[in-house]
């Protein structure tokens, strides 16, 4: 990738930064309104269905932007395949939890770099949004099966925590394919959130333990300084009390 279209790139990502997090905001915010309420009015059903979809094309516009915008185009679609997954596979149907990966990817992106040195914020965050996603998208594709074990939000909370901490208590569990799926993604997502926990665990540590041995590197030649200071003085006052005594 030449410089320019380097620059050209970095310039589209960080201008369309906050429009795309507000949007992710708003899609989030869409999808669990159509989620639990099941209540709502055909004409409100389809209101928000026209947002969400509104939101996921904007989504993908900003991906065929990025696209074009890059050199390499081959080695951009090769290194952002999972943008190109979340962009394609919500056009099915029965994949439409999928577009929920996109806000996450989204969100994630924007956050990560503000707060990833706050280890306990940005886990909190992470944990947060990802245990809400899942179950808002484990609810929309179990509750309609006549043999579903998930039906309310409730029991979708509940099958995410044990299955986000790996304990599978097995009362609640997905019947449906696209169940199945959003638990895959969250068993995998669970296990990459682990590693991004102890790896920011372990960069915080090495960078305070650096700190510690420079101090004590410091500390140590300031000793030796002093150290030679003295033996200076010592051999000083010897060379008078020589002088004296001759």
């Amino acid at each position: 990738m030449s410089e320019t279209d380097e620059r050209r790139l970095t310039s589209w990502e960080r201008r369309a930064e906050w429009p795309l997090t507000a949007l992710a905001v708003v899609f989030l915010v869409a999808y669990a309104w159509e989620v639990l309420d099941n209540r709502s009015t055909p004409g409100l059903h389809g209101v928000l269905e026209v947002v969400l979809w509104v939101v996921w094309l904007v989504f993908a516009v900003d991906y065929g932007a990025r696209l074009a915008l890059a050199a390499d185009k081959r080695r951009f679609v090769a290194t952002h395949l999972f943008d190109l997954l979340a962009v394609l596979l919500p056009m099915v149907r029965q994949l439409r939890v999928l577009r929920l990966l996109t806000v996450l990817k989204v969100l994630n992106r924007r956050f990560s770099g503000k707060v990833r040195h706050q280890i306990g914020v940005y886990v909190a965050g992470v944990t947060t949004l990802v245990g809400l996603s899942a179950s808002l998208a484990v609810l929309d594709a179990e509750r309609g099966h006549p043999d579903a074990t998930i039906t309310t939000f409730g029991d979708a909370a509940w099958w995410t925590l044990t299955t986000i901490s790996t304990v599978g208590y097995g009362d609640r569990y997905p019947v449906t394919w696209e169940g199945r799926l959003v638990a895959a993604l969250l068993m995998i997502g669970g296990i990459a959130l682990l590693g991004v926990i102890t790896g920011t665990i372990a960069s915080w540590l090495v960078q305070r333990l650096s700190g510690v041995e420079g101090q004590v590197v410091e500390a140590e030649q300031a000793t030796v300084a002093e150290l030679r200071s003295v033996r200076a003085e010592l051999a000083e006052l010897r060379a008078e009390l020589r002088a004296a005594k001759s």
